[in-house]
Parts: C-alpha cells; sequence; structure tokens
C-alpha cells in the first residue's frame, strides 16, 4: 500500500495500464509536457514518450474524434477534457459514434476509449469550471459512467475503465483531488495523505465497474450519493444523529441495484443526494428504480437534496452546493414521514 491523493492515483493508474500495454496512449489539451492543468498525468511524456503520451489543440471534438478513431483500429486511447463544461463541442462524437459503433458495426468494431473530465464544484469555478453533466451521459445507451470517491477507487476504477471494451465516461470530483471533503467549507481541510482510504494498493489491482460500496452501515434510512456528496452525507448523519446508511454508487451505469434495494429494504426510506440540478438529474431516475424495486418498503416518501435549477453561482457557491444542513434536514424530514 501506498499513500496518494487522487491526482496520484489518477496518474498511477495510466502509468500501469501503459507499462502493462502498448495500445494505451493519452493525450488531451496540455496533458504531455505540462501534466495536465491538475497535473494528473505529470512525467508520463517523459517516461514513455511523445507517441504515446502528447498535446493536443483545444478542440474536444477533435480529441473525442481522433480517440474513436484510433480505438477502431486496436489502439486504447485515454483522453481528458480539460473541465468536464467543455466536453459539449465533442457530445455529436461520444453520442452518435462513440456510443454507437459497437451496435452500428454488428460488434465488428468496438469503441475501448476512456474520456476523464474533473467535474463537480467546491472550487469557486464559477459556471464555466463546476458542473455535473454525468446525467447526459447516462441517458445514452453504450456508455458506462463511473464517479469515484477516493483515491483507491479512482485508480482501480480507472484500470478497469481502461480495460472495458466500450466507452467510458470516468467523471472526476476535483474538490476531492487532494483530499475528502465533507461539505464545511470553513473547517480544515483533511488530506487523503492522512485518510484511510488514502491508502492505495500497489500493481494493477481494479475495482470492478457496477459495484457499489457502503461506506456507512445503518438502518434508519439508506442515502445514495457519489463523489464528493458521499462525505458530505457521512458528516450530515452524523450531525443529525441519524443511522443512515450510505451507499457510494461509484458507477452510474451499471448501476448496482442489488445493493440499492437490499439497503432500502432494510431500512424503508431513502434520501438521494447529487451535486448536479435537480430537474432531470440523476437522482431521478434513481427515485423511479428504487419505487420500482421496493414500494411495498417503502415507509415514507424519497428525498432529493441537489444543487439548484441554475447556472451554477460563483458568489453563492455554497448555497447551490448541497451542504450537511440541507442533507442533514431531509434526513430528519424523511424520519418524520
Amino acid at each position: 500500500m501506498a499513500s496518494m491523493t487522487m491526482i496520484e492515483a489518477i496518474r498511477e493508474a495510466h502509468d500501469v495500464a501503459m507499462a502493462a500495454d502498448d495500445r494505451v496512449v493519452v493525450f488531451g489539451e496540455d496533458v504531455g509536457f505540462f501534466g495536465g492543468v491538475f497535473r494528473c498525468t505529470a512525467g508520463l511524456q517523459a517516461k514513455y514518450g511523445k507517441s504515446r503520451c502528447f498535446d493536443t489543440p483545444i478542440n474536444e471534438s477533435g480529441i473525442v474524434g481522433t480517440a474513436i478513431g484510433m480505438a477502431a483500429y486496436g489502439l486504447k486511447p485515454v483522453i481528458e477534457i480539460q473541465f468536464a463544461d467543455y466536453v459539449y463541442p465533442a457530445y455529436d462524437q461520444i453520442v452518435s459514434e462513440a456510443a454507437r459503433l459497437r451496435h452500428r458495426s454488428n460488434a465488428d468494431f468496438t469503441c475501448p476509449i476512456v474520456i476523464r473530465m474533473p467535474t463537480g464544484g467546491g472550487i469557486f469555478g464559477g459556471q464555466t469550471h463546476s458542473q455535473s453533466p454525468e446525467a447526459l451521459f447516462t441517458h445514452v445507451s453504450g456508455l458506462k459512467v463511473v464517479v469515484p470517491s477516493n483515491p483507491r477507487d479512482a485508480k482501480g476504477l480507472l484500470l478497469a475503465s481502461i480495460e472495458d471494451p466500450d466507452p467510458v465516461i470516468f467523471l472526476e470530483p476535483k474538490r476531492l483531488y487532494n483530499g475528502p471533503f465533507d461539505g464545511y467549507h470553513d473547517r480544515p481541510v483533511t488530506s487523503w495523505k492522512k485518510h484511510p482510504k488514502g491508502e492505495v494498493p500497489e500493481g494493477n489491482e481494479i475495482a470492478p465497474l457496477g459495484k457499489a460500496s457502503i461506506t456507512r452501515e445503518g438502518s434508519d434510512v439508506t442515502v445514495l450519493a457519489y463523489g464528493t456528496m458521499v462525505y458530505v452525507a457521512e458528516a450530515a448523519a452524523e450531525a443529525a444523529g441519524i443511522d443512515a446508511e450510505v451507499i457510494d454508487l461509484r458507477t452510474l451505469l451499471p448501476l448496482d441495484l442489488d445493493t440499492i434495494t437490499a439497503s432500502v429494504e432494510k431500512t424503508g426510506r431513502c434520501v438521494i443526494v447529487h451535486e448536479a440540478t435537480r430537474t432531470s438529474g440523476f437522482g431521478a431516475e434513481l427515485m423511479s428504480l428504487v419505487q420500482e424495486s421496493c414500494f411495498y418498503h417503502l415507509e415514507a416518501p424519497m428525498i432529493r437534496v441537489t444543487g439548484w435549477d441554475t447556472p451554477y453561482p460563483h458568489a453563492q457557491e455554497w448555497e447551490y452546493f448541497p451542504g450537511p444542513a440541507r442533507v442533514g434536514e431531509a434526513l430528519k424530514k424523511v424520519m418524520e414521514g
């Protein structure tokens, strides 16, 4: 085991995959010589050369389109979109080409690409550096969507994504890059170096896609969360004094519905937390699935705690961000139902 930040764990996953398979190539804006805006690819170009880790023009459509062509020819591109907010020019390539390639070719071709993107807020990035677009991708057949919440999972899930034969959207909560964040923005930040989930196994240890993790066991209410919201939910449950079971979904597609239903059947209550805007967010899909699977076990209406239906506001960052106070209120309300 080695103690790592999420940035270091992501870099380690690249290194392990590139050392094991010459077909793995890494590229994007500033990812080569500069090592990426968050340094997730630092040192890879020096180690593996400019043909396997290289910089691209500022052209997201071109980055993804090139990766699709390379994948069709047998390579395994791992590309970085500098911020999730910048992916929209490439959306057509992702939806119409990458996600459909296996189906439209009758499996003669696959598209083993990983599209890495820093996501979410909590860093005063404003409306163009704080978005959480996961629901735009969970709606698309043919894609897998991954959101790690800690360094160990970041490495293991990225390695699994690189090995997957189909396109994977890999969303990295940038507020978690250097340490866990429970939503208390006025308190000191803890480094991953001092957190048990900062301990990362060496080598090629894969975390399977489609398997959720119960991060806090409880019997009163089930909380479904992913990314930064996992730590917010844990902090809210602790502060509210409620015996909540917190589930870190880890992958949104494929979704571990078995773990979710087993927990809701036990607790009889469910709160769903995500940072993205409320309307048509992934929480709505989760509510529908829980309702369909656990209707006769529910003791109270489910509650969503989300970002607001507005652009991410710079000046009102913490009013938008679903913090422990809002989650705690939802926990108390669902217990009264």
